[in-house]
């Protein structure tokens, strides 16, 4: 695999970003090579500047659930670039987009539109604290919620109660409201909730944790969130960034039937662009400004491109709801060859599916949170990475990111990717 032209371009791009790249997910220091650099991508598969062709399983680390460049989607997307590029000032599309989101998640019964995930979580909890008054939250270890200063923590003391900055170049005074549970432990969701009565402005989560590779939540573990939050006075909020329409139409809320407070959208609601929504209960957004005293502003929030991509995209879910037997059913395929490749090769393996997301971890424990996840063996997966690359096959450069299947993905890449899996 000749990958000469990549090599040079992040050469020169080493020189102008740091790493080389515009986000750390993107280098590849973590399985031992450099980049490729993409040039176009469409369907199932990609194309880097080298000519090689890929079959995609990052689907830009979700939002492209309708596969690379859907002909219907680029055509609302060029349509819209003809009347602009930006306004500053509202269009009929934002309200018809919100309409849409609320069709199918209706506990979104107001929302705001922003640029990134991050910037939707960092309202959202915003939000939050200005509806109930209060200044702590809850996030859980393993569960990434986009770079804002405040979730950007660890786990603090064995009681779980105090935080430390994850990043260099954040206070700790900016940290010091966020407490850090251990996803799928009750207890210690239950223990900050009594040494910390009445103080307690949210919780958040991710429905299933996709930031430490794929773990779903344990039976009854969310229903008891829905439930601790209510009898707190707490928010519970769902960060969809990555489940929101991809485990169905109505995200995770409607695939384990539990109805938060609020709840976060990443780029699959923009079709893939840089877009994001937040947005719940009409009492709690009505604490955002202009209507209430929490400020939130963003001159690029409801792009009208980006609403044109985001209303195709949502429209063709809403009328295509086969696609979710499709994908969910090729990531079981997928899920089912890492277990007998595993078997064949006596490999150290455990493989958690979600409907059409995936993680196969190098180790023999079942993974069900974060110190789990952490035990799979790096140096296999990046074994495993190089073999899948040069085999064509494109998976995220980390062992703890999900991997993603597409409606594009044929029946034919599906049984190729299983070959080379149990190769």
């Amino acid at each position: 695999m000749n990958t000469s032209k990549s090599e040079a371009m992040f050469a020169e791009a080493i020189k102008m970003m740091p790493g080389g790249v515009n986000s750390p997910v993107r280098a590849f220091g973590n399985v031992g090579r450099n980049p490729l650099f993409i040039k176009k991508a469409s369907g199932s598969h990609i194309y880097d500047v080298d000519g090689n062709d890929y079959i995609d399983y990052v689907c830009s680390w979700g939002p492209g659930i309708l596969g690379h460049a859907h002909p219907e989607v680029i055509e609302a997307v060029q349509k819209a670039v003809v009347d602009g590029l930006t306004f500053g000032a509202p269009t009929e599309r934002e309200t018809k987009l919100c309409h849409l989101v609320n069709e199918c998640m209706p506990s979104m019964e107001m929302m705001r539109m922003v640029s990134s995930g991050t910037e939707a979580v960092m309202s959202a909890i915003r939000a939050a604290r200005g509806y109930t008054g209060r200044d702590k939250i809850i996030k859980f270890k393993g569960c990434y919620h986009g770079h804002s200063d405040g979730l950007l923590v660890k786990a603090g003391s064995a009681a779980l109660t105090s935080s430390v900055p994850d990043s260099a170049g954040v206070p700790k005074s900016f940290t010091e409201k966020t407490l850090v549970a251990l996803y799928n432990d009750e207890n210690s969701v239950r223990e900050l909730f009594d040494n910390n009565k009445g103080e307690i402005a949210a919780l958040i989560v991710e429905p299933v944790a996709a930031n430490m590779g794929v773990v779903p939540p344990k039976e009854g573990f969310l229903s008891f969130l829905r439930e601790i939050t209510k009898e707190n006075g707490a928010v519970l909020i769902f960060d969809e960034v990555i489940t929101g329409f991809r485990l169905s139409a109505g995200g995770a809320q409607e695939y384990y039937n539990i109805k938060p407070d609020l709840t976060t959208l990443g780029k699959i609601v923009g079709g893939g662009m840089p877009m994001a929504v937040y947005g719940g209960k009409a009492e709690i957004m009505k604490c955002v400004s202009p209507v209430g005293k929490v400020y939130q502003a963003g001159t690029l929030s409801g792009n009208p491109v980006a609403t044109a991509a985001g209303i195709k995209t949502v429209e063709l879910l809403m009328k295509n709801p086969d696609i979710y037997a499709k994908i969910d059913g090729n990531a079981k395929k997928l899920a089912k060859a890492y277990e007998e490749a595993a078997k064949k090769n006596n490999i150290a393996m455990t493989v958690n599916q979600v409907g059409s997301l995936l993680c196969a971890y190098f180790t023999e424990q079942k993974v069900d949170d974060y110190d789990k996840a952490t035990s799979s063996d790096l140096e296999a997966f990046s074994a495993y990475f190089g073999k899948m690359l040069d085999g064509g096959i494109y998976v995220a450069p980390s062992q703890f990111e999900a991997m993603f299947v597409s409606a594009a993905h044929t029946d034919e890449e599906i049984q190729k990717t299983c070959e080379l899996i149990l190769k």
